[in-house]
């Protein structure tokens, strides 16, 4: 039976993952809505060829550019905000939610508030507004499938056990390509080194959160929200070879790990046929020429990003927001050359001490509030420095 789907952030790595294995099976999905930020010419090619029923630029200077690469085809363009709102709330049986950063907000809650299936790849919702998002999914009925590698992993170890049976959920990390530089020898890392990152093709902004270790600071916080067993009992483990993508352990003793390739086909397939399986063209895992698996602890004196987000989900509030957005801040002024990579968490924990925090956001237009206002004095301060 044919499926029908939108993917919110079609151009970028989880967008392009995603249309590579409906391409592969294509008689059973109809694809209804694609978006991209202003990548034009690939958003215009992806609709033609998956026949999409509207594309969607959340730029919309770029608007008149895929009107007219799309003219002719019948397939709809729209731009801007509201746009991207009104194809993320167009009914489907299944939302791949994968705009990068506070952007993705608004989309995720339109996708939710039709009561669908969501294949959550945007972790900025659930940091800056998770407790707001996940009354959203209760009060519409939707469904969350985590899609990002290590919360797709324990969404598979936990499945057919209770929740209360778990002891602790144990989130792997790679450590990404500097875990074995000291202070010093990071504030040398130049750009073209930080977006290497030595087991996954992800796009930059992530890239370079892995690079900090935020990615797993911020995976840290989503993981409270979606798999309640306490902030306690959520640890992080540095485990180089990204073979194991998370554990669940019970309290019997017993640890439940979920191995794969480092392919973010896999967990997305686990979500496209959730709750079955389906096939992929990803090659089995040859254990014997793996050779062994490491583990070892992350060194938050080096890499303090893990200690931030754990610090702001537990204050609560507006916290996790303003940590957020002052990392996006961060990372895009790294990118542009302003700061040196090892002022990206100075930077973040200069925002999030600066002042007394925000009140607790209680709608999405106050986490945008909260988000822009972290913003302005991330760039205050960027300014000073």
């Amino acid at each position: 039976m044919t499926r029908s789907i939108s993917i919110l952030g079609a151009t970028g790595s989880i967008g392009t993952s995603t249309l590579d294995l409906i391409r592969r099976n294509g008689d059973e999905w109809r694809v209804v809505a694609l978006t991209a930020n202003c990548n034009v010419a690939e958003l215009a090619a992806l609709a033609k060829e998956f026949r999409a029923e509207v594309a969607v630029v959340a730029d919309e200077s770029c608007l008149a550019d895929l009107r007219a690469a799309l003219d002719g085809s019948g397939i709809g363009a729209a731009g801007g905000r509201t746009a991207l709102c009104e194809a993320a709330s167009r009914p489907v049986d299944l939302t791949v939610a994968a705009i990068v950063g506070c952007a993705g907000l608004g989309p995720v809650m339109a996708a939710i508030e039709q009561g669908g299936t969501i294949a959550l790849a945007n972790k900025e919702a659930l940091v800056s507004a998770g407790e707001i998002l996940k009354a959203s999914v209760e009060k519409h009925g939707a469904t969350l499938l985590p899609t990002d590698s290590e919360h797709n992993a324990i969404f598979q170890c936990l499945a057919g056990n209770r929740i209360e049976d778990v002891r602790r959920v144990i989130l792997t990390a790679s450590g990404g390509p500097f875990r074995t530089l000291n202070a010093e020898q990071l504030a040398t890392v130049t750009r073209e080194q930080a977006l290497k990152h030595p087991n996954w093709d992800m796009g930059a902004k992530i890239t370079i959160d892995s690079a900090t270790m935020f990615n797993k600071g911020l995976e840290l916080i989503e993981a409270h929200h979606l798999f309640p067993v306490g902030l306690e009992n959520i640890e992080i483990v540095v485990h180089p070879q990204s073979i194991i993508h998370s554990m669940v352990e019970y309290r019997d003793g017993s640890i439940l790990a979920q191995l794969g390739p480092s392919d973010m086909r896999v967990p997305i397939a686990s979500c496209l046929a959730w709750p079955q399986r389906m096939e992929t063209p990803m090659a089995p895992l040859d254990l014997p020429a793996i050779g062994r698996l490491d583990f070892e602890a992350p060194n938050e004196q080096v890499f303090p990003a893990t200690r931030l987000c754990r610090e702001a989900i537990g204050e609560g509030g507006a916290a996790p927001a303003v940590l957020n957005a002052a990392n996006e801040v961060a990372v895009a002024a790294f990118l542009d050359r302003k700061i040196p990579f090892s002022r990206i968490p100075v930077l973040v924990e200069r925002v999030l001490s600066n002042g007394e925090l925000p009140e607790a956001p209680r709608t999405l237009d106050e986490v945008l509030r909260v988000d822009e206002g972290a913003r302005h004095r991330a760039n205050e301060l960027l300014e000073l420095a």
